[in-house]
């Protein structure tokens, strides 16, 4: 059983930052963060594959950076200009498959969520 841990949300202002963490009991070929902000449906930040290639929304385009350490068991989302409609809970997850939508919610493990709360 793959277990994910998310670590680093909190509250922040406007314009501020912060780096979320997700540890991984094994690698996986993709991994990626996604968030669900109250009343609406979870959707996809950043994702990143085992080749390196990245794919972020476009909403977060210039302001996150999803990474990962040389493992590749531990992923990070560095969060900068941090804006109010960023707020909500971030997953963490991951699969051993290729699939060709980065941003779509397919898949298979996911970490228990960390909140972000960014105020005006």
């Amino acid at each position: 059983q793959v277990q994910l841990v998310e670590s680093g949300g909190g509250s922040v202002q406007a314009g501020g930052s912060l780096r979320l963490s997700c540890v991984a009991s094994v690698s996986m070929y993709r991994q990626g963060w996604f968030r669900q902000a109250p009343g609406k449906e979870r959707e996809g930040v950043a994702v990143i594959e085992r080749i390196g290639a990245t794919t972020y929304a476009d909403s977060v385009k210039g302001r996150f950076t999803i990474s990962q350490d040389n493992t590749q068991t531990t992923l990070y989302l560095q969060m900068n200009s941090l804006k109010p409609e960023d707020t909500g809970i971030y997953y963490c997850a991951a699969d051993a498959r290729r699939y060709p939508r980065p941003l779509e919610a397919v898949f298979r493990y996911w970490g228990q969520g960390t909140q972000v709360t960014v105020s005006s």
